[in-house]
């Protein structure tokens, strides 16, 4: 079956290909691209969306995957090479010649995440003193062995500094005797450097509607080009790690059905158990208030609501806040603005929860369903109050948190919402009783 899907898959869509590699095992997956023909395979390992790529890599036959790698496009051979170890990745690298070996460990040197990491070499580069007639002759001589033609670069002749970029779409449209500068915007180009974050670079690329931006170093050379595929598959991963995190566990780091089981108890059982432990606070803040709950047993009736509040209003400012420090649209200079933001919006959330809650009690009262004793509106009172209290704790926690894990170096994304919801609940409990004990001393209490 695989030999004759294989077969109607040879010369169609490549993302098809992927797909039907993707669903066999290892073993089959490896001798499908064995019988592949070698353009077939730099297709198919061109998709960052093929799985296991670095492990089918070292099953080919080393001339094979020394061919695979020399005509991948530099960016992806790289990430491929990442999943390997470093013996196997030298061992692999040694047999190219040494122009892409080089090029391929430039860009494995570059921390993960950087713009340095996502650039490929591939692009096209023209003295800025070429004309229109040259530059296309120029592009049909490499256009193979680039990875987009849709941005050229206009370099210093005597320096090889950046000084213009051009689209493939201007260039088009000058006379063949023109001057590819006189065609270019007169601007400077939107360029970063090497150590630039990625999410830097997407905001560039989202903001400047770029299709590519050139990486530069001190002298404005170019190093490469990050295009706007590498920056989605970038963001993907990492909003999917981020995703992964904010639900209180490690990033599974692969696809769901292709994690093994013991991993993917690694992976949710630490967070799992920091949490029950913290959860523990939760029993400790009840024991100390065990005389208020012996002497109004009615005020746990409560206690799901009040905890449920604060951790839902916690983990609601802690989502807006990574998003926003994600996007750059807060840094950590902002801090004090975001908490007297949150100071008049948790008070009013506690505010209509409050009243929300309390109302329930004094219906459910008044209507017979049932009987709340002879201080229910001291209870309601209890209950509103505690909500405003719980909801405004929640909102500054929340909000606080990731701006304190950023500050210590950590992502805000572990900022999960089981942790915060955890740390809400044990304070909530406090909160609650605390004002139990002003509202009702003297009569339940």
């Amino acid at each position: 079956m695989a030999r004759r899907g294989l077969g109607a898959l040879a010369t169609g869509h490549a993302a098809d290909l992927v797909e039907f590699l993707n669903e066999l095992p290892p073993e089959e997956a490896a001798a499908a691209l064995a019988r592949l023909p070698a353009e077939r395979r730099v297709e198919a390992f061109d998709h960052p969306e093929l799985a296991r790529a670095g492990a089918l890599l070292l099953a080919l036959p080393e001339a094979a995957a020394t061919r695979l790698l020399a005509e991948m496009s530099a960016d992806r051979a790289a990430d491929v090479l990442r999943e390997l170890p470093p013996a196997a990745r030298d061992a692999l690298l040694r047999p190219l010649e040494p122009e892409p070996a080089s090029s391929l460990r430039a860009l494995l040197a570059y921390p993960e995440g950087s713009a340095g990491s996502l650039m490929t070499t591939e692009f096209v580069s023209l003295p800025a003193t070429v004309t229109v007639a040259e530059a296309l002759a120029h592009i049909r001589a490499v256009e193979r062995t680039r990875e987009t033609i849709y941005a050229l670069y206009l370099l210093d002749p005597a320096g090889g500094a950046l000084l213009r970029t051009i689209s493939l779409r201007r260039l088009i449209t000058g006379e063949p005797g023109q001057k590819v500068m006189d065609l270019a915007l007169p601007r400077e180009p939107v360029t970063v450097a090497a150590s630039t974050p990625r999410a830097e670079v997407a905001r560039l690329f989202a903001r400047h509607d770029l299709l590519a931006v050139p990486v530069v170093d001190v002298r404005r050379h170019v190093l490469g080009i990050v295009t706007v595929d590498d920056v989605l598959d970038a963001v993907i991963d990492k909003g999917t790690e981020d995703a992964q995190r904010f639900g209180g566990m490690e990033s599974l780091g692969q696809p769901y059905l292709r994690i093994g089981f013991l991993e993917m108890i690694r992976k949710r059982a630490g967070w799992l158990c920091i949490l029950l432990l913290g959860e523990m606070l939760t029993a400790s803040a009840m024991q100390h208030f065990e005389d208020q709950l012996e002497k109004a047993i009615v005020l746990t009736l409560f206690i799901p609501l009040i905890m449920s509040s604060g951790g839902n209003s916690g983990s609601q400012a802690t989502s807006l806040l990574i998003r926003a420090l994600a996007l750059g649209q807060v840094r950590l200079a902002d801090w004090w603005r975001v908490a007297l933001r949150e100071l008049p919006t948790g008070l009013t959330l506690g505010a209509m929860l409050g009243v929300l809650g309390a109302g329930r009690l004094l219906v459910w009262q008044w209507a017979g369903f049932y009987d709340y004793g002879p201080h229910h509106l001291l209870v309601a009172a209890t209950v509103g109050l505690g909500l405003v209290g719980i909801v405004l704790f929640g909102s500054l926690a929340g909000s606080m948190l990731p701006f304190a894990l950023k500050r210590v170096g950590f992502d805000p994304a572990s900022a999960s919402a089981p942790f915060v919801a955890t740390l809400v609940d044990v304070t909530g409990l406090v909160i609650y009783f605390s004002v139990a004990t002003v509202i009702l001393g003297g009569t339940l209490l």
